[in-house]
């Protein structure tokens, strides 16, 4: 696999912004509002950025999407397009509502793990084996041979527990922890050797998150919560506690499926738990962008780690051109240049996200999965036009 490092991003330093909305004409069209925080104007609308909105509901059979832009003054644009609840027409989408931000939790994880690397706590070249020993054996798979940093690249070869999970009507409201969704990959053999290839696995990031539990005494999403959330002052994301599992805020119902293109069903309620260190998190998509505008201002982690995450190998199943870093997708936009981000699927929600080095960002989401690849490549589209329109 090919390596390279990227350039350190040219930020200004700014100060965190937090912006609410106000919906309008039905809840297609979004008018953004600055709270009593916020110390920079709304944007202007965009008409390409709401077309591509409208088209994910009309055209891909989202039953709504949300989206929330960040310029690079701090001015933030939120819209929504479709219904917010499909047992009430005339439903509106809570504009920068929240919703299950799913793997973009992964980010946040990594963050955490290369804080702790910056710390001298964990070294990335070092084996899962020193953290956890004992605990990652199976066909192909043993612990002595992986590092931290293959977890967080996704080139340790570890099976995907979701490849094995029930159909989301069975688990919906099933509490799982995290030695459960490790016996459920480690009955499958490896991918291949560690550091051999790249595939994209869940089971990374549950290993990852013990090691951090194992590391601090205290258990990821507190550590996500303590050195993330409450330093930028996220009030809109957060760790759902055990058991629940309700979304706190106003947002959009999620909806599933038990199989592609079957009757969707509403699954806004479910437990999360089945995420865990690879997705569990829940946030507005405002929240999302002031994380990954700070991450990449360098307000979390040190110049060297940051310089780790964004060094990136070829990827294998994701959008051409896409390479993965340490929990992070460096992603090739049509405007030219990069964006940096982590999408994310959850069953009921899909969301995907960027910031670019000149520090636009975007979080563009839908409520439910796509059923067909058009209508995954519509969401990636959507948050091009985000990402690329002025």
């Amino acid at each position: 696999m090919s390596q390279h490092r990227a350039s350190r991003p040219r930020f200004r330093r700014r100060s965190a912004i937090a912006v609410s909305a106000l919906a309008v004409l039905g809840g297609v069209v979004a008018v953004g509002l600055p709270s009593a925080s916020a110390d920079q104007p709304a944007a202007r609308p965009n008409a390409k950025v709401q077309r591509s909105l409208d088209d994910l509901v009309r055209d891909n059979g989202f039953p709504a999407a949300l989206a929330s832009v960040r310029d690079e003054k701090g001015h933030t644009r939120n819209y929504t397009a479709g219904v917010g609840d499909r047992a009430k027409k005339r439903s509106k989408v809570p504009v920068d509502g929240q919703i299950r931000i799913a793997s973009t939790t992964k980010l946040y994880t990594s963050t955490v793990v290369l804080q702790l690397v910056g710390e001298g706590r964990i070294g990335l070249d070092t084996t899962v084996e020193t953290y956890l020993p004992g605990l990652v054996r199976g066909d192909g798979i043993d612990g002595r041979n992986i590092t931290v940093r293959q977890l967080l690249q996704h080139t340790s070869g570890l099976p995907n527990y979701t490849e094995t999970m029930p159909k989301l009507s069975e688990w919906q409201h099933t509490f799982v922890d995290d030695y459960d969704l490790l016996d459920m990959a480690f009955k499958a053999k490896a991918s291949f050797p560690p550091g051999k290839g790249w595939e994209y696995s869940n089971t990374n990031y549950t290993l990852a998150g013990l090691i951090v539990q194992k590391v601090t005494g205290r258990p990821i999403g507190e550590e996500i919560t303590d050195r993330i959330i409450e330093p930028l002052r996220l009030r809109h994301t957060y760790w759902p506690g055990e058991g629940e599992q309700t979304i706190r805020e106003r947002h959009p119902h999620g909806y599933g499926f038990d199989t592609p293109g079957g009757p969707l069903f509403d699954a806004t309620e479910l437990d999360p738990s089945w995420g865990g260190a690879a997705g569990q998190l829940i946030a507005r998509p405002s929240d999302v962008n002031r994380f990954l505008t700070a991450l990449m201002d360098g307000k979390l982690l040190k110049p060297a780690q940051l310089e780790e995450m964004r060094t990136t190998v070829e990827t294998k199943g994701l959008h051409d051109g896409w390479r993965y870093g340490l929990g992070i997708v460096e992603m090739s936009l049509s405007c030219g240049g990069v964006a940096w981000g982590h999408g994310g699927d959850f069953d009921g929600y899909e969301n995907r996200n960027g910031v670019t080095d000149e520090g636009r960002s975007a979080t563009v989401a839908v409520t439910a999965l796509p059923s067909t690849l058009e209508a995954a490549e519509a969401v990636n589209s959507a948050l091009d036009t985000a990402l690329c329109t002025r």
